[in-house]
């Protein structure tokens, strides 16, 4: 990396080499995308879901491409925690950078068992998903209602010793006060946002595309409501947020900075271009020389 530019960034007190993360489930565990450049350039990688138990994920279409962006009803397809412990944490550990475990569960118990395994493992940091539907309160996700996502986060903050990440979906009631309610029950840090809720109709077969009816809707399409959403996050929480949400280039990745994101992740962009982790990491030093910038901490909150 240029000498003239610093790229590395903190995130409750991890290092980064730079604030490039591969989003969860965009990036598997990162082998196949090391097949294609090095994975380790990346300040991060985040693991794909992981839930306590193996999970084969949804029947029929997974995949749906939508203009400027795509949905996604995958299911959380993973080999559960377990099988990470003993197999996938060894592969993701040659990459040399910073190690995230990406969590979900559809009860308490999940949640807690899941990272009470994964805090005596060798990962670096754990990342909540908290947009799992809760199996025991009719299907609603956890991270909908603020009451909710706190006493999950709370409860997991009690046996976690690794820093903790709670992951936030745009679809809470409000993405501000669920920030707060994350916070003071310990979350060390916040990401947003998960997948917008959205639907896709086959009028051919006059049916909905999806088995589940919804899905994650995800892409370039959804930045502006993602960088709104970080920004009203950053204004009020004391911890750091990482930043999701449509970021394809550099200037994406600044424009999340200057709203306020000590990092970000990079999602949907790895299947429209394989390259892109490497391309626009690139792109982001040439970018903070062009616009005098030597320090990107130092245009971190600017807006």
């Amino acid at each position: 990396m240029d000498n003239d530019v610093n790229l590395s960034v903190e995130v409750a007190g991890v290092p980064f080499k730079n604030p490039l993360i591969a989003a969860s489930g965009t990036f598997g565990f990162g082998e196949e995308y090391h097949e294609l450049y090095d994975v380790g350039c990346l300040g991060g990688i985040c693991s794909k879901g992981l839930t306590l138990h193996p999970k084969d994920g949804n029947d029929g279409i997974r995949v749906w491409e939508t203009a400027s962006g795509m949905m996604n009803s995958v299911g959380l397809q993973n080999p559960g925690v377990e099988a990470f412990i003993e197999t996938g944490i060894a592969q993701m550990r040659r990459f040399g950078n910073v190690l995230i475990a990406n969590m979900g569960g559809h009860s308490m118990e999940d949640y807690v068992t899941g990272a009470t395994m994964l805090s005596a493992s060798d990962i670096d940091m754990l990342e909540l998903n908290i947009s799992c539907p809760n199996v025991k309160s009719g299907g609603m996700a956890f991270g909908i209602k603020a009451e909710v996502a706190e006493e999950v986060v709370r409860a997991v903050r009690k046996v976690c010793t690794k820093p903790l990440i709670v992951k936030l979906s745009p679809n809470a009631e409000n993405i501000v006060e669920m920030a707060l309610a994350c916070e003071r029950a310990g979350a060390d840090a916040l990401s947003l946002v998960n997948t917008f809720q959205a639907m896709a109709i086959d009028i051919r077969k006059r049916k909905p595309v999806f088995n589940n009816v919804y899905a994650g809707l995800s892409g370039a399409a959804i930045k502006p409501i993602a960088l709104r959403m970080v920004h009203a996050v950053c204004k009020q929480v004391r911890v750091p947020v990482i930043g999701i949400g449509g970021i394809y280039t550099a200037e994406d990745v600044l424009e999340f900075i200057m709203a306020g994101a000590a990092a970000v992740q990079l999602g949907t962009v790895n299947f429209n271009n394989p390259l892109a982790g490497r391309e626009v990491l690139d792109d982001l030093a040439q970018l903070c020389r062009r616009e005098g910038i030597t320090d990107i901490n130092e245009i971190r909150g600017v807006c």
